[in-house]
């Protein structure tokens, strides 16, 4: 008698491993949209931070993110992570006594309970995080 597996019980084993090999790559994905939701989010929170620092110095909020950087507030401008585009920031009245700093969020139950809800067309949305003075 011959010692081996069966051509079924071979099929059987390689179907459950590409079940669970889904199934695992399904939660990766969510995963990493959880992710760079969260870098967006700490990305607000440290232009806010350097914004506030800003208004320390100058009395009023910058016309654009880069003069954070420009005036050493920031050592870099963050960016969108999948994009590579900078985030909504829209200056408040002359000279900028206020703002506006969005990002748009993958996955719209990911928007934090301090949501300010102000893009820059003033729109509220629940794909945008907007952070505000």
């Amino acid at each position: 008698m011959k010692k081996g597996f069966t051509l079924i019980e071979l099929l059987v084993v390689i179907a459950i491993i590409g079940i669970l090999s889904s199934v695992v790559l399904a939660s990766l994905n969510s995963a990493r949209e959880k992710a760079r939701d969260a870098r967006r989010v700490s990305d607000l929170g440290q232009i806010a931070l350097a914004m506030e620092m800003y208004y320390n110095d100058n009395t009023n909020y910058p016309a654009t993110i880069a003069d954070l950087q420009t005036g050493g507030f920031l050592p870099a401008v963050p960016v969108d992570p999948t994009s590579g585009a900078g985030y909504t920031y829209a200056p408040v009245g002359t000279p900028a006594t206020d703002y506006c700093l969005s990002a748009t969020l993958e996955n719209t139950a990911a928007v934090p309970d301090n949501d300010a809800v102000c893009d820059a067309g003033g729109n509220a949305t629940d794909a945008i995080y907007s952070v505000a003075p």
